[in-house]
C-alpha cells in the first residue's frame, strides 16, 4: 500500500512540472510550440467570431422580424412571474388593429373621393371646402396616420402639404377652428416626424392669423380673412368674443414660439389669459361671450359644453405643456378656482344617480349636458394628480362618475351612439335632446385618459363598444358618416375630419402601450393632436431661434426602417431591467461594440436617441 502511494505520488508530481513556467524556461524549443499553439487557437476563435458577428448584423438588416421575436423572448423570460410588461394583451392587438382598419377605411374614402378639400361627404362621394379649402381632414389626420405607422398615406399626404397647401385665401376662417386643426395638425407633424415642412407651414398660417389678436385687451376676434386680414367677430354674437375660442389658441402658438424662437406667437396667446385673469370670478367660471373691448364678460350662458368647454382644457394643459414649473403655475391655480365652481354645477339624476354636469344661466342652473361636456371626465383625471391626496382622490372619483354617464349617453339609445346633448329631469334619469350624433371623440378621450391613468380595463371595453356601434351604424361602403338622430339610425352626409384625428386616433390609443404617446412626453390639443412637452422657465421661450428643433422621439426613415426602428428602442429602452445583458444575450460579442455604432448598422445612418423610452 505504501508502494502505490509513493508510486502515485511521483506520477503526480511528474505531470504537475508541465504547469511550471520554470519547465519551459530551460526547454526554448518547447516553450516556442506553446506560442505557436496558443496564437493558432487564437487567431480561429477570432475568425470564428468574426464571422458570427457579420452573420448576425446581416440577420438585423435582412430579417429584422426575427430579431425583435428573439428580443422579446429574451425579455419575457427575465421578467419576473407575473410581470407583463413586454406583452401586449392579444384581444388588444386585435382591436387596435380594428381601429386601425378604420383609419385606412376613412382615409381611402377621402384620398378617393374628396383629396385636398376640407372634408369628405361619403353619401354623394365628393368633397367639400367647410374651413376654405385648407385640406383640413388632410392635416388633421396626418398625426393619426404617423402614429398608426401608414407610412405611404403618410408620406403622399407630406407631399401635398409641401406641393398643394396653400394659404393665401380670400376667406374668412375661424381662428379657432383653424389654430386647432391646423396649426396643431402641423405642429403635431412636425414634433412626430421633426420634417420642417410641417414648421413652415404652421408659422404660414400662423402669421396670416395673428392680426386677430390685435385688439385694445389682446382678446382675438374669432374670424379673419387669410388673404387680407381684417379680422372681425360673427355677427351673431353681438360683437363679442367667444370664451373656448379666445381662450383655446394657447397650446399651439406656446409651442410654435418655442419651436421657432420666435416669442410673439406666445406672447399673443399668453396677453388673453393675463386679461381674463384680472377680473376672473371667485368661482373659476367664465360667461361664454367675453368683450374684446373691455375684457369683460357678458352677460350669458355658462357651460362645459359648446363655446366655453376647451378655455378650461387649456388652463390645464398649458400648466402640463410647461412641465409644471413655476412659470406655468398660474394657469393651474385658474384651472383649480374653475374646478371649485364646476363642482356648484355637479348634480345626480333620479333614480340611477347618473352624475352629470349643469349649465348656468344667471342664478340659474340648467339640468342640460352636452357630449361636448364628456371631455371634462379625461380633463378632471388628467388634473387630479396636481392635487394632495384627499383632493386628488374625490376629483379622479368624479371623473370616473361623470364618465359613466358620458358612456350611458351612448348606451341608452337604440343605436348605441349618443345624441349632442340630454336633458335630466326628475325621477326620469336622461333624456336625449339634440339627437344627431356627428362622429365626436369626446367620450372616447375620457375612456383614453382613464385607462391611462387608472388601470382600469372597464374603460376599454366600453371604448370598444362605442367603437362597434360606429362600425354599424356609421360605417359605409365610401367612408363613415354622422346619424342625423340617434334613434331611427338615419345617416346624414358628412365625414367630419375630427373621426380621423381624434375619434380613431384616441381609440387606437385606448388598445395601445402605454409608452405611445406618454403622457409624460406628450400633451394633447383639443383636436386631439399630440404636442411634445418642454419645460417652460419664468421669461423664456424655449426652442432654438433658427428651427432647428429635433424632438426627443423617433425620424421617419425609409420605407422597411420600422422594424429596425423597434430593435433601436428595445435595445435602448430605460426600463429594461440590465439593457446590456439582453445585448449580449441576443449578439453576443457585438455587445463590445460602441452602441451607437451598432445602431447605426441595422438600418439607419442616424444615431438613436437614447433618451427614448
Amino acid at each position: 500500500m505504501a508502494r502505490n502511494r509513493s508510486s502515485s505520488s511521483s506520477s503526480s508530481s511528474g505531470k504537475l512540472r508541465y504547469c511550471n513556467p520554470a519547465y519551459y524556461l530551460k526547454r526554448p524549443k518547447r516553450l516556442a510550440m506553446l506560442l505557436i499553439v496558443f496564437v493558432s487557437v487564437t487567431l480561429v476563435v477570432w475568425d470564428r467570431q468574426t464571422l458570427v458577428r457579420e452573420h448576425e448584423l446581416e440577420e438585423i438588416k435582412n430579417n429584422p422580424a426575427n430579431v425583435i421575436e428573439k428580443i422579446d423572448h429574451i425579455k419575457q423570460a427575465k421578467q419576473p412571474p407575473g410581470n407583463k410588461a413586454f406583452v401586449e394583451d392579444p384581444i388588444d392587438i386585435q382591436r387596435k388593429q380594428k381601429v386601425k382598419d378604420a383609419m385606412i377605411h376613412a382615409w381611402s374614402s377621402y384620398e378617393k373621393y374628396a383629396w385636398g378639400q376640407d372634408e369628405l361627404q361619403p353619401q354623394t362621394k365628393n368633397g367639400v371646402n367647410s374651413f376654405g379649402g385648407l385640406g383640413a381632414t388632410l392635416i388633421d389626420a396626418l398625426d393619426t396616420l404617423y402614429i398608426m405607422d401608414l407610412d405611404e398615406q403618410f408620406q403622399r399626404a407630406r407631399e401635398w402639404v409641401a406641393s398643394s397647401l396653400d394659404f393665401n385665401k380670400s376667406y374668412d376662417a375661424s381662428v379657432f377652428e383653424t389654430t386647432i386643426r391646423v396649426v396643431g395638425g402641423l405642429l403635431s407633424a412636425y414634433d412626430l416626424s421633426g420634417d420642417k415642412v410641417f414648421l413652415e407651414k404652421a408659422r404660414d398660417i400662423a402669421d396670416r392669423l395673428l392680426p386677430a389678436w390685435n385688439t385694445r385687451t389682446g382678446i382675438p376676434y374669432n374670424v379673419i380673412n387669410l388673404a387680407h386680414g381684417n379680422p372681425h367677430n360673427p355677427s351673431w354674437t353681438g360683437g363679442e368674443s367667444i370664451l373656448a375660442d379666445s381662450g383655446t389658441e394657447q397650446l399651439e402658438l406656446i409651442a410654435l414660439s418655442q419651436r421657432t424662437g420666435d416669442p410673439k406667437y406666445r406672447q399673443k396667446a399668453e396677453k388673453v389669459i393675463v386679461e381674463l385673469n384680472k377680473t376672473f370670478p371667485a368661482d373659476g367660471l367664465l360667461p361664454i361671450y367675453i368683450s374684446p373691448d373691455r375684457g369683460t364678460p357678458s352677460y350669458s350662458t355658462i357651460t362645459f359644453g359648446a363655446m366655453g368647454d376647451s378655455f378650461y382644457e387649456y388652463l390645464l394643459k398649458v400648466w402640463i405643456q410647461g412641465n409644471k414649473t413655476s412659470a406655468v403655475k398660474p394657469y393651474r391655480d385658474m384651472w383649480e378656482t374653475s374646478m371649485k365652481g364646476l363642482l356648484s354645477l355637479v348634480r345626480k339624476s333620479t333614480p340611477s344617480s347618473f352624475t352629470y354636469v349643469c349649465e348656468k344661466n344667471g342664478d340659474s342652473l340648467i339640468d342640460k349636458m352636452d357630449e361636448l361636456a364628456c371631455f371634462a371626465p379625461g380633463m378632471i383625471a388628467l388634473g387630479s394628480s396636481g392635487y394632495g391626496p384627499g383632493d386628488s382622490e374625490k376629483f379622479l372619483s368624479l371623473a370616473e362618475e361623470l364618465a359613466w354617464t358620458c358612456y350611458n349617453f351612448y348606451q341608452s339609445t337604440p343605436t348605441k351612439l349618443a345624441g349632442e346633448n340630454y336633458f335630466f329631469r326628475d325621477g326620469q334619469d336622461m333624456s336625449v335632446g339634440t339627437s344627431w350624433n356627428i362622429l365626436r371623440p369626446e367620450t372616447v378621450e375620457s375612456l383614453f385618459y382613464l385607462w391611462r391613468l387608472t388601470g382600469n380595463k372597464t374603460y376599454k371595453e366600453w371604448g370598444w363598444n362605442i367603437f362597434q356601434a360606429f362600425e354599424k351604424n356609421s360605417r359605409i361602403e365610401s367612408g363613415y358618416v354622422g346619424l342625423k338622430d340617434v334613434n331611427t339610425g338615419d345617416k346624414d352626409n358628412m365625414m367630419q375630419s375630427f373621426f380621423l384625428a381624434e375619434t380613431l386616433k384616441y381609440l387606437y390609443l385606448l388598445f395601445s402601450p402605454t409608452t405611445v404617446i406618454s403622457l409624460d412626453e406628450w400633451v394633447f390639443n383639443t383636436e386631439a393632436h399630440p404636442l411634445k412637452i418642454v419645460t417652460q422657465h419664468d421669461g423664456e421661450i424655449s426652442g432654438r431661434s433658427d428651427g432647428q428643433h429635433r424632438p426627443n422621439i423617433r425620424l421617419r426613415g425609409r420605407k422597411g426602417d420600422e422594424e429596425p426602428e423597434r430593435v433601436r428602442k428595445l435595445v435602448y429602452s430605460k426600463s429594461d431591467p440590465e439593457p446590456d445583458e439582453f445585448c449580449c444575450s441576443l449578439f453576443g460579442k457585438l455587445c463590445d461594440f460602441n452602441r451607437f455604432s451598432l445602431l447605426q448598422l441595422i438600418g439607419n445612418v442616424v444615431p438613436y436617441d437614447k433618451n427614448v423610452e
